[in-house]
């Protein structure tokens, strides 16, 4: 038998571990003497120690580690570890394709316009219009106008805070002309469908998010990088981009300052 300072070394670990896998009933010493209180340890004991430590260096707690030594929902612990780990994995290989992507952007002479997030966008409540419009700029008179036409329809309903507006293109490519868009606008609760207009519940996304500052001739640069963004960082589009304009026209009179937010709704490939 080993007294605890010589088990210590021949485990590997302090005389404080040993002392607290005693004090929690992981592993306690083969016998202690009456008289001193020393205590001794066997061999083999330390094969029980090295699975203590094997386990410990896999990220299981000490509670898990004693069920397990003990034989209780092995099966069950385990997989709920591995599970944890694989999650783990893929937030790191994520992490390291951002990171390359980031770096890769301010190598020397790279100027950088544009910042990509992840982002978690919860469900809404929105009433929403379909139009199909002579151009991009007639939206400045829609908009409003919708919003004005709600409101008469629907006495007392309140847009939520912050506010959240956001248009759909709903063609299947970019188009100057007769573009077809969805406009909607996050309401607390639902009202009267009339005359074009609805009110429906949308789901929450997982989002690439990309802000622009600036007139709206100029989005299609904020469109291109998160595009590149979402191909060269393992995620795939699976919905309709949305627009989501946070200051415009009707708050900042210089277009130099209108924030409009690009919404692509992803999963991981």
């Amino acid at each position: 038998m080993y007294r605890i300072g010589m088990f210590s070394k021949l485990g590997r670990v302090t005389i404080k571990t040993l002392h607290h896998y005693d004090e929690v009933g992981l592993l306690t010493p083969s016998h202690v003497d009456e008289e001193n209180g020393y205590r001794y340890y066997t061999t083999s004991q330390l094969f029980r120690l090295n699975e203590i430590v094997a386990l410990r260096q896999m990220g299981f707690s000490i509670p898990e580690i004693s069920a397990i030594v003990d034989g209780h929902n092995i099966a069950g612990i385990l997989t709920q570890r591995k599970a944890e780990l694989e999650s783990d994995a893929r937030n790191i290989t994520d992490q390291l394709f951002r990171l390359n992507h980031y770096i890769k952007e301010r190598k020397e002479g790279q100027k950088m316009n544009y910042q990509a997030v992840i982002k978690e966008i919860p469900s809404y409540t929105v009433y929403s219009a379909k139009y199909t419009i002579p151009n991009y700029a007639a939206l400045n008179e829609i908009m409003p106008a919708l919003g004005e036409k709600v409101g008469k329809a629907n006495p007392g309903i309140k847009c939520v805070e912050p506010g959240y507006c956001f248009n759909v293109y709903l063609d299947s490519e970019y188009r100057q002309t007769d573009i077809n868009v969805e406009i909607c606008e996050a309401v607390t609760s639902r009202g009267k469908d009339s005359d074009g207009i609805v009110f429906k519940d949308i789901p929450a996304i997982t989002a690439v998010s990309v802000l622009h500052r600036g007139a709206y001739e100029k989005l299609g640069d904020a469109y291109a990088y998160a595009m590149q963004w979402v191909e060269q960082n393992g995620y795939r589009i699976i919905n309709n981009v949305r627009e989501s304009y946070i200051d415009g026209i009707w708050n900042k009179d210089n277009a130099d300052d209108w924030l409009t937010e690009i919404q692509v709704p992803v999963e991981k490939k």
